[in-house]
């Protein structure tokens, strides 16, 4: 949940494999999102086979996630604009499987919020300069933005009643909620408001 602006991330040249691999997974987020928005106006859920497409592409986009990371530090192509393409097409792809799973009537409306966390968390920063201060790098987040994708994944399944999704969904959206709150507990004891003011006005110049 590192707030660190795209200004000072350049796109690096050239882009790089691992940039490539994570691009893979953006237009399937890309796809599943505008799949998402057309469906909101269609009266009848998902149909099975069409949940099953999206179920392979998630696992697919869910594998590649495994290997950009470890391409980038192989490849000596780490940087903090893949660090940060990375986790935008990681909040964009649980945005889109999480409408996913409300359009297919395995959970209410609440879903949502496990693919609006992300962006709560930065309006917020908005609204709360401490926010939008630099976090330490913790790998609870990476495992839990995993398993939440996982959930989401296992859930749109056709075979998996709703009465099974929804306290799965539930319960991941539980952890990624204890995953946001300690983050934005420790920017409150640790950040200072001018500080983080001071960042967003450099960012913004």
């Amino acid at each position: 949940m590192s707030r660190n602006n795209f200004s000072r991330a350049a796109i690096p040249r050239p882009f790089g494999a691992a940039n490539w691999v994570t691009a893979a997974r953006a237009v399937y987020a890309a796809f599943l999102l505008g799949y998402g928005a057309v469906a909101l106006y269609v009266p009848a859920p998902p149909s099975p086979s069409l949940r099953w497409f999206w179920v392979v592409g998630a696992l697919g986009a869910l594998a590649l996630d495994g290997v950009d990371g470890r391409l980038a530090r192989r490849l000596g192509q780490a940087s903090a604009f893949g660090a940060r393409f990375d986790m935008e097409t990681d909040a964009a792809t649980l945005a889109g499987l999480s409408l996913l799973v409300w359009l297919s009537g395995q959970a209410g409306p609440w879903v949502l919020l496990s693919g609006l966390m992300r962006y709560i968390f930065v309006l917020g920063g908005w609204l709360w300069p401490i926010l939008a201060a630099p976090l330490p790098p913790r790998r609870r987040r990476q495992i839990i933005c995993v398993a939440q994708t996982a959930v989401l994944i296992f859930v749109v399944a056709p075979p998996i009643s709703p009465s099974a999704a929804a306290p799965l969904c539930l319960a991941a959206l539980a952890v990624l909620s204890y995953s946001f709150a300690v983050d934005v507990a420790w920017l409150a004891a640790n950040g200072t408001e001018d500080k983080a003011a001071g960042e967003k006005k450099e960012a913004v110049v």
